[in-house]
This record gives structure tokens, C-alpha cells and sequence, in this order.
């Protein structure tokens, strides 16, 4: 009977550790850990180390923004419409005269801090660079800060990226990585055609490049002068619609004055 006992006991004792060894397995399962992904895929020092860069970035571009003219940091908005740029530039016309250096110093670090964080709308800042400054001035500040923000947006792709691409572009990512494999001798020239063709979006590629153990000088390469034919249509459009708008007010305003009164 006392043997009896004691088995039984054991058998009762090792019910609560088999059952805790079930729910390890369970938590340690494909789908349980594809639940958790799928729920927040950030681990917590992920997590942290994301709002860190975020917050370091916010901080030094306040910064810039609180040496700024009260009447132009009023005025300040990021474009959406035209219509937008159209008001933002008449704002910051003036100012970019007067304050080179600071605008300057401004709009790279607007640029860059979009880029890296993913925030929509540098397509607006493009086009702003070319009504401000020209053709050639605002190629050169686009690509510069595209690739900057581009370059940013790899390393931080680095640190916290994994997750997010793995939750938004799964299969998409399989994809480019069976692509990068089979194109390891001429990577390059591969970069280079994703950039200038809508192949990939940009963003993908920032992302999923480091990822994918693609080196940065490859990147950095094919992300600078990929860049350029896009930027330059997007700055010459910009350039000659300023251009033109500036004749119609001339030729409106002469024949007000000329020919009408």
C-alpha cells in the first residue's frame, strides 16, 4: 500500500510539471510565436532603442525650428496639396534669402528626418527645392538628402528593421532575398535598376537591404545615382511651373499697368 501511495504521489507531483512542460512547447510553437509577432513586433529594447533615435532626431530638428523667425515658424506646415507648396514657398522665399545657412540646415534636416522615419511627403520637400533654388542647386540638395535619409533609414533598418519587414512584407521579402542570392556577382547593377525602375518601393528597399546582407557601399552607390533621373524630373517640373507661374504674374502685371490703365 506504501508503494502504492508513493506512485500515486508522484504521478500527482509530475501532473503540474508535464502540464507547465506542455505550455512551453505551446509558447515556444511556429503559431503561437507568429501570434506574438503579429500582435506587436517590437521587442521591448527594440521598442526602446526606436524611440530613442526618434526622440534624438525630434529634439535636434526642434532646435533648428526655435532659431527660426517667429512669423515664419507660424507659417509652417508640411505640404500635401500644391496649393500648400505653393503658400509654403511664398513663406519661405524670403526667409531662405535672407538666411541661407539656416534654411539650408533646415530643410536637410527635415528631409533626412522623414526619410529615416518613413514619414510621407518628401516627394513635397522635392519639389520645394526646385521652385526655391533652381535646377541644378535643387537636384543636388534632393539626392544629397535622399540618400542621406536613405542611408539613415539602412542603419536604423539595421537595428530595429527585421520585425517590421517580417510583418509587413513577408513574401515580399523571400522574394528579394532568392533575387540578392542569385545576383550576389553583380549586385550593383541590380540595385541600381530597382532604384531607377518602380520594381521595389524605395521604402521596401531601405529597408529590407540590410536585411538581406546587402553591403552598404552597394547601397549607398545605387542609391545615389539611382536617385537622380527621378529627382531631377521631380526638381525641373517644380522649377518650370515656378518659372511659368512668375511669368503670368509679370505679363499680368504689365498689361495692367501698360495696356489697361
Amino acid at each position: 500500500m506504501a508503494a502504492a501511495r508513493i506512485l500515486i504521489g508522484d504521478i500527482g507531483n509530475n501532473r503540474p510539471i508535464m502540464k507547465d512542460e506542455e505550455n512551453a512547447k505551446e509558447d515556444d510553437s511556429p503559431s503561437s510565436k507568429k501570434l506574438k509577432l503579429e500582435r506587436f513586433p517590437f521587442t521591448r529594447w527594440e521598442f526602446a532603442a526606436a524611440l530613442g533615435v526618434f526622440f534624438v532626431f525630434s529634439s535636434g530638428l526642434f532646435c533648428i525650428y526655435l532659431t527660426m523667425p517667429t512669423s515664419v515658424y507660424v507659417n509652417l506646415k508640411l505640404p500635401r496639396t500644391v496649393s500648400d507648396l505653393r503658400l509654403l514657398k511664398e513663406n519661405l522665399a524670403t526667409y531662405a534669402k535672407d538666411y541661407p545657412a539656416q534654411f539650408i540646415l533646415g530643410y536637410c534636416s527635415t528631409y533626412i528626418f522623414m526619410q529615416t522615419f518613413m514619414i510621407p511627403g518628401t516627394i513635397f520637400m522635392s519639389l520645394l527645392a526646385g521652385a526655391l533654388f533652381g535646377v541644378v542647386r535643387g537636384l543636388f540638395l534632393v539626392v544629397f538628402n535622399a540618400t542621406a535619409g536613405a542611408s539613415s533609414c539602412f542603419f536604423l533598418s539595421k537595428l530595429i528593421g527585421r520585425p517590421i519587414v517580417n510583418w509587413l512584407w513577408p513574401e515580399k521579402l523571400r522574394v528579394f532575398q532568392a533575387e540578392i542570392a542569385k545576383r550576389r556577382e553583380k549586385l550593383l547593377n541590380y540595385m541600381l535598376f530597382l532604384r531607377v525602375t518602380p520594381t521595389l518601393p524605395n521604402l521596401f528597399i531601405n529597408l529590407a537591404s540590410p536585411i538581406v546582407d546587402i553591403p552598404f557601399h552597394v547601397f549607398f552607390l545605387a542609391t545615389l545615382l539611382g536617385l537622380i533621373p527621378a529627382s531631377y524630373i521631380t526638381v525641373r517640373v517644380s522649377f518650370s511651373f515656378a518659372s511659368f507661374r512668375i511669368f503670368l504674374e509679370s505679363s499680368y502685371c504689365f498689361s495692367s499697368r501698360y495696356l489697361i490703365g
